[in-house]
């Protein structure tokens, strides 16, 4: 059923209620006034976004015309100079500074891990919302972040052994962080709060201060006897929790029941590619779960432990000064929300003469409408942006004419809504290579209202592939991380970034981390991401954020900024080299095989639950039950690295379709537990789901930019129609 509004467009009757019922009142904006607005928007913008998606398509097609009749070794010079006549490579803009005004201090100065989470999905909205703070002795003694051996066992009752060396980790954290002027915070037995100062009590008798005493900023309960101190370094919050009742505060002297970390920052609620929403009713749940989080009222009923538990938002926090007045701090993550690409269109609103709309339209102005709410919101609620703003996170765009697009749109939809000019802040991915090569011009597009920048591997390195594809034969993903390519973008990210004016106005992010039960790894991995100089790195879950946390206090971000900007500027000329296979190499029939049952397992993985269930991002075993977070991103790299192998007939069709249905049983076996799950064996010729899996091979090379989610939507839709 579909509603015709003003403005000429039809819309599903599903969202329709839900803008008018739901997300509208108390916004003050008329429900004529909103589709009048949107259609105009359409009706002006729709074009120009299609005519951005032709020279996408105009660009490839030359690039895969100058590689045909340019095979063999590339010539740099001569790629270059083609790039620049085609106007794929751009003359780089004048040298500027960003002009953002009103971001919060999560976003601007403060430097913390970022969630992403699919905001389909309350319970995974909501927690990822909550995890500004996070227990570290949780996330010590829950993880492999401590070994097991010797006696350390996290299974079953509490175990003392272990708990100690959670512990000890947590205690050098803190004498490395916020350090005693004397001794070390294992040897006190008692902390209070004396003449606006914190005093420890040590085993010895004697009484000490902090070495920087302004790294005490509170407390909560009695001075002379708090239940907690506060502690800040390098901009972030530590807090030291008091419990002698309780098993573990029994066990410390000075009665220490944890230690809170202050954890996610910022959290990207995701509407892209983690989410599998393909129609109105997928749609509304998205919108309806950001409104609820923008209102402050969303929650999520669940079992846990035998009982029904209720989850909602965090309130804000209380302490005391070191004045004794009182002081509040955010009790949640600072919230952006990441739109659709410019690529998808949509049926779920027609334009006056019937056609698609480009999705992304409707996901800034919805998203927007709902934030709406969060800015009526007087300084005593609890706030998502404390300075006015609304963070939208734009992915996939190619070159600073489709940033520049996005900031018109972000214009309009602020006149239709109200809003001052620039409410509405941009994230711009770099995650394209038309991008990562422009960067410095799509910052200047967006100058008044960038204040994110985030790299990510994976769909750069599926675009890097799609891009290239006839060049020729693609090194293996497990090669790619060592490309010249990657470093290179990886340190542009930062270089530009910081040119640019983004340190104490943005975020200069880096991406995920992968393998959630790896917990161990990561800590030692992603102190690298800080090291770099960036001040934000996603992580798949509030324990890893909490994890990730202290490797913020081990690196003061903006210090490592200041030294990076006087180093050379990453080259182009090295991002542009394409991660081709050496001349001559010859893949042995092993190493094929490995490929093709790896990426084949992993696709399938991640597809049958895509089309199947609905799930846009999930933990899924790879081919050696490694849980691995999958996402449109994982599933792009996968599919293209195999097509170019079928391009340049390192493998043919038939090998991908035999990998395909040996790895069906794998994945049907590791399903086997899910109630919900439908195998896909042994009837492969009409499964959808392996037919999808299958398509986003044989067909890689047709998708537009090597994009996973026309296929994906296509079949998720048969599936849906067919139950």
């Amino acid at each position: 059923m579909t509603v015709k509004t003003s403005g000429g467009l039809t819309v599903a009757q599903s969202l329709h209620d839900f803008i008018v019922n739901e997300a509208l009142p108390g916004t003050g904006v008329e429900a004529d006034a909103l589709f009048e607005a949107l259609a105009s928007i359409i009706d002006d913008l729709a074009p120009q976004n299609q005519a951005m998606m032709d020279r996408r398509d105009d660009l490839q097609s030359q690039i895969d015309a100058w590689h045909n009749e340019n095979s063999g070794p590339i010539d740099a010079p001569v790629y270059k100079q083609f790039l620049t006549d085609i106007g794929y490579l751009l003359p780089v803009v004048d040298d500027f500074s960003v002009q953002v005004s009103n971001v919060d201090a999560e976003i601007a100065t403060v430097a913390g891990p970022q969630l992403v989470v699919p905001v389909n999905n309350a319970r995974y909205a909501l927690n990822a919302a909550n995890a500004r703070w996070g227990s570290l002795y949780d996330a010590l003694y829950g993880t492999d972040a401590i070994s097991e051996a010797d006696g350390a066992e996290k299974g079953g009752a509490y175990n003392p052994v272990r708990g100690q060396r959670v512990v000890a980790h947590a205690t050098a954290l803190l004498d490395a962080a916020v350090p005693l002027a004397q001794g070390s915070h294992a040897d006190v037995t008692a902390y209070s709060i004396t003449d606006g100062a914190l005093q420890v009590t040590l085993a010895s008798g004697s009484q000490v201060g902090l070495a920087d005493s302004d790294k005490c900023v509170g407390y909560t309960g009695a001075a002379n006897e708090p239940t907690s101190v506060l502690l800040k370094n390098n901009g972030i919050h530590i807090e030291i929790m008091f419990d002698k009742s309780s098993v573990v505060g029994q066990a410390s002297a000075a009665g220490v029941s944890d230690v809170i970390m202050e954890s996610a920052l910022s959290t990207i609620q995701d509407c892209e590619d983690s989410v599998a929403a393909v129609d109105a009713d997928d749609k509304v749940l998205v919108y309806r779960n950001w409104l609820g989080l923008m209102k402050g009222t969303l929650q999520e009923t669940l079992q846990k432990g035998g009982r029904e538990v209720v989850r909602k938002l965090n309130a804000d926090r209380q302490y005391s000064d070191m004045s004794g007045n009182p002081l509040t701090l955010p009790g949640r993550s600072v919230l952006l929300v990441r739109n659709v690409g410019t690529h998808m269109m949509t049926d779920c609103v027609l334009d006056k003469n019937g056609d698609l709309v480009p999705e992304t339209y409707i996901d800034a102005m919805i998203t927007s409408l709902a934030a709406m709410h969060d800015l009526k919101k007087t300084d005593s609620d609890a706030r998502n942006s404390r300075t006015g703003s609304v963070y939208i996170v734009k992915p996939k765009l190619h070159g600073p004419d489709e940033v520049a697009l996005s900031v018109t749109l972000f214009d309009r939809v602020e006149q239709a809504l109200g809003l001052a000019k620039n409410t509405l802040k941009m994230g711009i991915m770099d995650e394209e290579r038309r991008t990562s090569v422009n960067l410095k011009n799509c910052i200047a597009a967006a100058r008044e209202r960038v204040i994110f920048i985030n790299t990510g591997f994976l769909d750069r390195t599926g675009d890097e592939m799609h891009t290239s594809m006839n060049a020729g034969v693609m090194v293996p993903k497990g090669e790619m991380k060592n490309a010249t390519w990657l470093g290179s973008y990886e340190n542009s990210n930062v270089d530009v970034g910081l040119a640019c004016g983004l340190q104490g106005n943005g975020q200069i992010g880096k991406g995920m981390w992968a393998i959630p039960d790896q917990m161990s790894a990561m800590l030692d991995a992603k102190q690298s991401h800080p090291e770099a100089g960036a001040n934000t790195a996603w992580v798949p879950s509030p324990t890893a954020a909490t994890l990730h946390a202290t490797h913020y206090h081990n690196v003061h971000v903006k210090g490592v900024q200041d030294e990076l900007k006087s180093r050379e500027m990453a080259s182009v000329d090295d991002i542009l080299q394409v991660p081709l296979s050496e001349p001559g190499r010859n893949y042995s029939t092993e190493e094929i095989q490995h490929e093709l049952d790896n990426n084949s397992q992993s696709i399938l993985g991640y597809v049958v639950r895509w089309v199947n269930q609905g799930v846009g991002c999930s933990k899924v075993p790879d081919i050696n039950n490694v849980g691995l977070m999958e996402d449109r991103a994982t599933l792009r790299i996968s599919s293209q690295f195999l097509a170019n192998w079928i391009h340049h007939g390192i493998i043919d069709a038939a090998q991908v379709r035999d990998s395909m249905e040996r790895m069906a049983l794998v994945v049907d076996g590791q399903n086997a537990g899910d109630p919900e799950y439908s195998p896909m064996a042994p009837d492969f010729d009409t499964d959808i789901a392996f037919n999808a899996a299958l398509d986003l091979v044989l067909l890689g090379r047709e998708q537009a930019n090597g994009y996973t989610e026309f296929l994906l939507t296509e079949r998720r839709r048969q599936v849906k129609a067919k139950s």
